[in-house]
């Protein structure tokens, strides 16, 4: 396959806010995406140690970082950017929680635009904004778009499952629903979460941390069906076989079961 995939992390996501949140966009992205409301975060779920693994394809027992603070493994491991960028692949990414950077190699990403969530009232938008404007010129492989305020406004400030953070999940979605109704043609478009939580916290072994949402848009998936034992380690396996380029031989997950297309 040579296609090309856009990955949107709503950081702190939960399936049940998914659900309360009643954007109406999302009965229709269940129909017309496969999904799970069942996902599995991996342990601890924590921003850093999830993107590393969402990246890598190994649980943070293997990549060593447990914590928000990045260290570099003792060992080598090969990530999805370096798979794309040694297949000559322009990968891209837009974020804005600083740290996120530490997950890539800067010379695997070509474009790369960062924004703090708190510099601007809603740093999601223009996240969503500017990678729209570099697609339409550049048409990277590979997106990777970061919105960090249902995290941060949403649960830390606010409460998971609070007023606000339902307000900030339904904001991050509609920025979701802007990216597929713009470039859905031509990009395949997976939406997920990277852990969930609880009170203002998370980073614990339980249900509202560890279940994730996860949605996978586009015409190599088939709309409307459920998927199951599906975690955060499926995602670069799965990108990499949308894209074309191999697997690394280190990685655990699995690719999520797509059609070829017609």
């Amino acid at each position: 396959m040579n296609e090309k995939v856009i990955l949107i992390s709503i950081d702190g996501m939960r399936p049940d806010g998914v659900i309360q949140c009643g954007h109406p966009f999302i009965q229709e992205l269940k129909s017309i995406s496969s999904y799970t409301l069942q996902g599995d975060s991996v342990f601890p779920p924590v921003t850093l140690p999830c993107h590393i693994s969402i990246f890598h394809s190994i649980p943070p027992d293997r990549h060593g970082i447990i914590t928000n603070t990045y260290s570099p493994p003792v060992r080598p491991i090969t990530s999805i950017t370096d798979q794309l960028s040694a297949s000559g692949k322009t990968c891209a990414a837009f974020y804005n929680w600083e740290f996120i950077r530490d997950i890539w190699k800067p010379e695997t990403m070509k474009y790369t635009f960062y924004i703090h969530c708190y510099e601007d009232k809603n740093s999601d938008l223009v996240l969503t904004n500017q990678a729209l404007s570099l697609i339409k010129f550049k048409y990277p492989d590979f997106v990777f778009l970061h919105l960090v305020e249902t995290d941060t406004k949403g649960g830390h400030d606010n409460g998971w499952m609070s007023p606000k953070y339902l307000t900030q999940l339904t904001n991050a979605i509609s920025c979701a629903e802007k990216i597929i109704k713009t470039v859905g043609r031509d990009y395949h478009i997976i939406i997920t979460s990277d852990h969930g939580g609880h009170d203002r916290t998370h980073g614990y072994n339980c249900p509202e941390d560890m279940i994730i949402p996860m949605f996978f848009y586009g015409k190599s998936f088939l709309p409307g069906q459920k998927l199951n034992n599906i975690s955060l380690l499926d995602l670069a396996p799965t990108i990499a076989s949308l894209i074309g380029v191999p697997a690394a031989r280190k990685w655990e997950g699995h690719v999520i079961h797509h059609i070829q297309p017609k």
